[in-house]
């Protein structure tokens, strides 16, 4: 390698490590869950964590690596992910895992904010194309490693593996960072706006935990309506807080636009629906099917390795093509591939009945995904460059959490459904069990029956978690589907990602945030 791609090496380093943590816990839940006896709650709060503390911090890590230097921040955020990495894979219980994640979360988002100012800062003419070709690889190949590298960890070392990994890694990125990377800033008077940052923080945070909690006590329960309300008044006060300020976290002129909002619409829907749903999927491939780590790991790894392979072989074709078409199309193959899911998953089914499903969403990833920042980048103004490609990123990360709160809510709820509507299990005990099945512990309420009623409870196990996978492939399906109608009916513009009539250029754009 020329010394010249060292900072590429160290910049994609972290990308793919960032990544890669958001899909390689899914293949270890199930071990995760028997390790620190975690319930099913818990086991979202570990999924879900570290991509709110992402999405909640992205935009406002971009002000800051402006502000105090990129390379310094790319530093500090590595440090902290090695940090929580290591706490992670020493956890004594959940909750330390949970707290963990979360920090590790926000690491990720200084890591991710700087990403592409530094590649922008560094690479010019040529190379900078071939530097975020390659930058924008390792996103793909995050997405088809992570959950085949969980399960070999997970299967072959520990489950606390998948998080002491990191460490070798962030020290080899810091290792070369500090060699081959130089500080570079934005422009003067850049200013942080905590207080947007704060109330932006506490509406996804308070809106997560609410969903969360009111598929687990209810939607009356106290903690659930105030957990929601707090939500709304955070939204409330992040809209006048923004409103007229100079150097807002987010220009709410933008969302003004019905191309840019519509854009952020799809950018969270199209993360909803496509990823959230393999969460589930691998507790039923490991809990129910009884397959191992690396076989749960591998047989999810359709829709990842389609996509990759779309989106490289596709990349030329969509430059030609226009972002709506490519965009919506890819939302609406997502949302047919969850519906094929939906359709053949069956209580006597086995792994091969997810791999169509998968494989059709796959194609549709790869479709929509590389035009997706590009076409948020076409539709704001050049000066808002930097803003627009930081809300897209987060309204993505976004999607991903919120959809693992309320997947994980209906998925839970009729798996309990199913289980309080039989006689296999006693009612004072159907509580318990729909939680043992949600979460992982499927082999134990098994295990638990009477001889002569343990076939009848290895059915009650196949049909509700059947029945819960059903009902949220349908969900994310139809979200998926509504997304890329609205996308083909308001999305306009030319191929690549450029509005039909661009607007001259009056002053040098804003880098590009993460």
């Amino acid at each position: 390698m020329r010394r010249s791609w060292w900072p590429l090496a160290a910049i994609t380093l972290g990308n793919f490590m960032l990544l890669i943590d958001v899909t390689i816990v899914n293949t270890a839940l199930p071990q995760v869950a028997r390790g620190l006896d975690a319930s099913f709650t818990s086991l979202q709060w570990v999924m879900d964590i570290y991509a709110l503390a992402l999405a909640a911090l992205l935009m406002v890590a971009g002000s800051a690596a402006d502000l105090f230097g990129r390379r310094r921040l790319y530093l500090v955020g590595l440090a902290v992910f090695a940090i929580s990495s290591l706490v992670c894979g020493l956890a004594p219980d959940a909750g330390v895992l949970i707290a963990a994640r979360a920090v590790q979360g926000v690491g990720a988002a200084a890591m991710f904010a700087t990403n592409t100012p530094l590649l922008m800062a560094t690479y010019s003419g040529r190379d900078r194309g071939i530097a975020f070709g390659v930058w924008g690889g390792t996103s793909g190949a995050a997405a088809a490693v992570g959950p085949v590298l969980g399960g070999v960890l997970t299967e072959y070392v520990d489950w606390r593996a998948i998080f002491l990994v990191n460490l070798p890694l962030t020290a080899i990125a810091v290792w070369i960072t500090v060699r081959s990377i130089e500080e570079s800033r934005g422009a003067a008077g850049v200013r942080i706006d905590l207080p947007g940052a704060a109330s932006f923080t506490v509406c996804t945070g308070a809106l997560t935990y609410g969903l969360m909690r009111g598929g687990e006590e209810g939607w009356a329960d106290t903690g659930t309506v105030t957990a929601l309300v707090t939500a709304a008044v955070a939204l409330v006060a992040f809209v006048l807080l923004e409103r007229g300020k100079r150097q807002p976290l987010l220009d709410l002129g933008l969302m003004r636009r019905p191309t840019f909002a519509v854009l952020m619409a799809a950018a969270l829907l199209l993360q909803a629906a496509a990823f959230p749903y393999l969460t589930y999927a691998g507790l039923w491939l490991q809990s129910v099917l009884g397959m191992s780590p690396v076989q749960a790991g591998l047989a999810v790894t359709p829709m990842a390795g389609v996509s990759l392979v779309v989106g490289a072989a596709g990349g030329r074709l969509l430059d030609r093509v226009a972002p709506g078409r490519a965009l919506g199309g890819g939302l609406l193959l997502v949302g047919t591939g969850a519906l094929v899911n939906a359709a053949m998953v069956t209580p006597d089914a086995d792994w091969t009945a997810f791999v169509p499903g998968l494989a059709l969403a796959g194609v549709g990833i790869g479709l929509a995904m590389p035009v997706l920042v590009s076409a948020a980048l076409g539709s704001a103004p050049p000066e808002r460059a930097g803003m627009a490609s930081g809300a897209v990123n987060t309204f993505r990360q976004m999607g991903y959490a919120l959809g693992i709160a309320v997947l994980g809510t209906v998925f839970a709820t009729r798996v309990r459904d199913m289980v309080d509507s039989g006689d296999t299990v006693p009612a004072r005990a159907a509580g318990q069990a729909a939680e043992a099945i949600s979460g992982g512990h499927a082999d134990a309420v098994i295990a638990a029956a009477p001889p002569a009623r343990a076939d009848a409870a290895r059915a009650l196990v196949h049909e509700s978690f059947a029945a819960g996978l059903d009902r949220i492939c349908v969900i994310a399906g139809i979200a998926a589907l509504a997304a890329g109608l609205l996308v083909l009916a308001v999305v306009r513009g030319g191929p690549g990602g450029t509005p039909p009539k661009p607007t001259p250029e009056k002053s040098p754009p804003e880098p590009v945030h993460a």
